[in-house]
């Protein structure tokens, strides 16, 4: 038997950051993870229009020679994930985007490839697929999946574009820190709020912070915790998710 592929990922908080284009802020990072490679297969689902959405990739990466292939055109998606040389999920609509992998059997597919070699990228809404569940998007549930299950290739949980709570606010909503305590209230899984501005580099064992902007970390039990750009988060893929605790 082979030995095990590294798995490498590039989980953003965000597609975009403020000031900037499309991956703009995170293209050394992109660079770096698809360098050597020709093509891209993007995964559109989140959003409605899914050739202008993988217009807007293809444009991003373009100046990389890199081709993008919108997995929406594929005959077969499940043929197209287990041959593609990358795969980037973009971000839009959580719900969308994973009941569609569901009913086209992309799940376990993607699972597959990924833990086979696949580098994956995703932003926002594709940094929520790399995690074991849904349960800590921001989205509103426009579409109900068969299944809160995601794809896994991550032991805990992420929470994209996290903002942190402004003192001076008047909103009587709950805050994204709310929020993430009440998950943990019912589910014993780190959580960690990627600000925008910020990702989470893994490359096989090990897991990098990076960008801009830092993370905020939330335990169950314990008061939150400041991770910053370039800091060692390989701690977290030790993880034993524990949910509905």
């Amino acid at each position: 038997m082979g030995k095990k592929a590294d798995v490498e990922l590039l989980l953003l908080s965000s597609s975009m950051k403020h000031g900037t284009g499309f991956l703009e802020h995170a293209m050394p990072a992109v660079t770096e993870l698809l360098a050597g490679r020709g093509r891209l297969l993007f995964v559109p689902f989140a959003k409605r229009d899914h050739d202008g959405y993988a217009a807007t990739v293809q444009a991003a990466v373009a100046p990389l020679g890199i081709t993008v292939d919108g997995i929406h055109r594929a005959d077969d998606p499940v043929a197209a994930v287990r041959e593609a040389e990358a795969v980037f999920i973009g971000g839009g609509n959580t719900f969308r985007l994973l009941s569609t992998l569901h009913r086209l059997g992309l799940v376990t597919a993607l699972r597959e490839a990924v833990r086979g070699g696949t580098p994956y990228m995703g932003a926002s809404a594709g940094t929520n697929m790399a995690c074991p569940s849904l349960r800590t998007s921001n989205d509103m549930p426009i579409v109900e999946p068969p299944s809160f299950e995601a794809i896994g290739l991550v032991p805990f949980q992420i929470n994209p574009h996290y903002l942190d709570p402004d003192p001076g606010s008047t909103h009587m909503g709950e805050t994204r820190e709310q929020r993430i305590a009440e998950f943990l209230e019912d589910n014993d899984v780190p959580v960690l709020g990627l600000r925008e501005g910020a990702w989470l580099r893994v490359r096989g064992e090990h897991a990098e912070l990076g960008g801009s902007t830092g993370a905020r970390l939330f335990t169950r039990g314990a008061e939150p915790r400041e991770l910053g750009p370039g800091d060692d988060a390989t701690f977290l893929l030790r993880t034993e998710p524990r949910y509905d605790a």
